[in-house]
């Protein structure tokens, strides 16, 4: 194992059976004269990785790709049938919230019963009990079975136990998105903690935009094969395109291909008397002039703008539809303008991309990443940090009191 690395894959390869007819029974077996009919499927194939200690480690790809299976590798709930999964630390799966729960105990009960799974003694559970029941928000109802909780309760209890182990390593699995709006900006708050004090984070997720922001690297799988490691912007933005192509290639819905096809030709920034400009000035009046090309009518289109920090962190993505503008029909070729007339962005590199699907978004005819990189300088009003101004002011009486000499 790397020194270096919280968590070790080596050559991993993992694989099922999918049954097509199975004997039920020693008795059906022996009347059928025959064993249950099955195929092999490899969900993981030869995949090798390092994740190094004190980073979040994101793994998306489409469903099926053996992203969940290899997770639960690391967490020692399957075995590979061949190479070797190796951890440095204390690990915490949250991935199904509650397994191992009794239905019949109290809240109070599996707290310690679900503890213990997860490898705590009961000292440590004794020690951590009141803020697994504040962090959850049951002190109301500790004492009632289980089985008379919401599933939103039943959820947020098997959450906070897990992320109350205080592990060295935490592997998730899409459930960061758990409970109500309050629960989760607390999820959010812990895992900041955690990633703060330089535990390491393993994240399965389809929501790319949580992916990109909270972790340092990122690996894509495809149909059980490791496609490529590197930092969230490249890797999501290869598979995004990647994505983009296949479905042009095989004529899936997504996106139509051919000469009927709308395309983005470029997109220019320009200021708010039209000309060119590659930098701007926080407050400034800016226009992003998307061309296009139809060769053929597009119906019901609608644009997008997609506007990325240099770090790959999406800053916002507004479309015309979110302006409940309707076009009914384009064809040749044309511009539109998204106008902003106090640009908000704070001092900074962006790089602007820009997007053309149709209204119900089942189909999408063209997007294009980072066209075109521009540059804010001060301005006002004159911030520095963050990512954009509220335009808010300042006033009370602290601001009148005047110094009598």
């Amino acid at each position: 194992m790397d020194a270096s690395a919280a968590v070790s894959v080596a050559d991993v390869s993992k694989r099922f059976r999918l049954y097509h007819e199975r004997n039920q029974s020693v008795k059906a077996a022996l009347l059928r004269r025959r064993r249950a009919s099955y195929e092999e499927f490899w969900a993981l194939r030869n995949v090798s990785l390092n994740v190094p200690h004190g980073t979040t480690f994101g793994l998306i790809g489409e469903n099926g790709s053996g992203k969940s299976t290899l997770l639960k590798c690391m967490a020692r709930i399957l075995s590979p049938d061949e190479g070797e999964v190796s951890t440095d630390g204390k690990v915490s799966a949250l991935l199904e919230l509650g397994a191992g729960f009794h239905p019949e105990l109290s809240g109070r009960d599996n707290i310690f019963l679900n503890g213990s799974i997860l490898g705590l003694s009961r000292a440590e559970l004794e020690a951590k009990f009141d803020d697994i029941v504040s962090f959850a928000g049951l002190d109301e109802f500790i004492d009632t079975p289980v089985k008379n909780y919401s599933s939103g309760m039943y959820i947020r209890l098997g959450f906070s136990v897990a992320i109350n182990v205080d592990p060295d390593i935490l592997l998730v699995d899409e459930v960061l998105a758990v409970g109500d709006e309050q629960f989760q900006r607390k999820c959010s708050e812990k895992f900041a903690d955690l990633k703060d004090r330089g535990k390491t984070i393993v994240i399965v997720s389809h929501a790319l935009g949580m992916v990109r922001e909270l972790c340092d690297e990122v690996a894509l799988l495809e149909h059980g094969h490791l496609r490529a490691v590197g930092t969230p912007r490249e890797v999501i933005e290869g598979y995004l395109d990647a994505v983009h192509d296949l479905q042009g290639e095989e004529g899936a819905p997504l996106v139509a291909r051919g000469a009927s096809d709308g395309r983005i030709q470029s997109i220019e920034v320009l200021s708010g008397a039209g000309r060119p400009v590659s930098r701007l000035r926080t407050g400034d009046s800016v226009i992003f002039r998307i061309h296009y090309r139809a060769d053929e009518p597009v119906h019901r289109p609608v644009f997008g703008v997609a506007i990325d920090r240099s770090d790959g962190m999406l800053v916002t993505g507004p479309t015309t539809r979110d302006s409940h503008i309707n076009t009914d029909v384009i064809s040749g070729e044309g511009h539109i303008d998204f106008k902003v007339d106090t640009l908000p962005l704070l001092p900074g590199s962006y790089e602007i991309g820009a997007s053309l699907f149709d209204l119900t978004r089942s189909r999408g005819f063209d997007r294009r990443t980072r066209i075109l990189k521009f540059d804010v300088d001060p301005g006002r009003p004159h911030e520095h940090d963050g990512i954009v101004t509220l335009g808010g002011s300042w006033s009370g009486a602290v601001f009148e009191q005047r110094v009598v000499r």
